[in-house]
C-alpha cells in the first residue's frame, strides 16, 4: 500500500486489514475520529506510539501534552502543519 492508496481508503467505512496500530490510529484520525485514534495508542509503549500520541495531542490543541509526548518520543514538535505531519507519519509507517 502506498500513501495515495492509504488516503483513498479513508472513503471506506473500515480501515484496511493488516495495518499496524500506528497506521490504524492515523487512519481514524484522518476520518475525524480523534478519540478512537487516541485510544489505539494511548497505553502503548515505545517511541513510535509516543510520536503518534504527540501528533494526536497537537491535533487536539493540547500543546503542553503534545510537547510532553514529543519529548517521550525523543523529538521536537515539527515546524510544519498538522496536515503535513499526518502525511509524514503515514509515510513513515507505510
Amino acid at each position: 500500500m502506498d500513501f495515495n492508496e492509504f488516503k483513498q481508503s479513508l472513503q471506506d467505512a473500515h480501515p484496511p486489514k493488516y495495518l499496524s496500530v500506528y497506521l490504524e490510529s492515523l487512519w481514524y484520525d484522518g476520518k475525524g475520529y480523534w478519540e478512537k485514534a487516541h485510544d489505539l495508542v494511548d497505553d502503548l509503549p515505545g517511541n513510535d506510539a509516543a510520536r503518534v500520541h504527540a501528533y494526536l495531542h497537537r491535533v487536539e490543541g493540547d500543546e503542553a501534552n503534545a510537547e510532553y509526548w514529543y519529548s517521550r518520543a525523543g523529538e521536537t514538535k515539527p515546524s510544519y502543519s498538522k496536515e503535513q505531519e499526518w502525511e509524514v507519519l503515514v509515510n513513515q509507517f507505510l
